[in-house]
């Protein structure tokens, strides 16, 4: 067993990155759509994401500064529009996921390079991707900069204003995993599938909704 303060030994950012992405896991991915203040659109999956609020409807995602510290076109474009949608795909798009993370050059177009068809989105001007089975249109409330340098975070705050769903999925409670066939990032090139399910029943006093939210629709 290792213990780590890091004010007396430091470690890398390469190693803290590995150690995080190797030991959080896995980790949701939000597919996120944006638009350059010239219409351009950019399409780019990121795994440090998840929901931050329900009552409003928030989802944070935290695209990092790269290895020269420059950042994402998804930050830059939320400067200059400031709405996304965040898409789930679902094992059955994984493959044009993957391929939206190409690096491209700044105003190239994710949609095209991956052969993903562009549908409007109710509430935003930013499009969806057609085939997406779950998709979240956003307005920006917030970017927390962690700092300019490399590997920064910037934690996006995006407030719901729009859903789109497919109705096989989505009963008005709950959504079929089946249907979703939903994944996971996990550390390098692997994903995980949420294939191999366990029950464990919690306390009703540890639900975060009351007992009538709990029992109703």
């Amino acid at each position: 067993m290792s213990d780590y303060l890091l004010e007396e030994n430091p470690l890398s950012p390469g190693k803290i990155y590995r150690l995080l992405s190797g030991s959080i896991c896995p980790r949701p991915i939000a597919w996120v759509s944006t638009l350059d203040g010239q219409g351009n659109a950019n399409l780019a999956p990121f795994s440090f994401f998840n929901v931050v609020s329900v009552n409003p409807p928030v989802l944070g995602f935290s695209p990092l500064l790269d290895g020269d510290a420059t950042p994402k076109d998804t930050i830059r474009n939320l400067g200059e529009v400031p709405e996304c949608v965040v898409h789930i795909s679902g094992e059955g798009l994984v493959a044009e996921m993957n391929a939206t993370s190409a690096g491209l050059e700044h105003g190239d177009d994710e949609f095209v390079h991956a052969g993903l068809e562009k549908v409007a989105m109710a509430g935003v001007s930013v499009p969806r991707v057609a085939g997406a089975p779950v998709a979240f249109g956003c307005r920006l409330r917030e970017i927390i900069r962690f700092g300019d340098q490399p590997l920064a975070g910037n934690l996006v705050l995006a407030e719901m204003v729009s859903i789109h769903i497919d109705d096989a999925l989505w009963d008005g409670r709950h959504v079929s995993l089946e249907g979703l066939r939903p994944i996971g990032r996990m550390a390098g090139n692997d994903y995980a599938r949420c294939t191999d399910l366990f029950e464990v029943e919690r306390p009703a006093s540890g639900s975060a909704m009351s007992s009538q939210q709990r029992g109703g629709r």
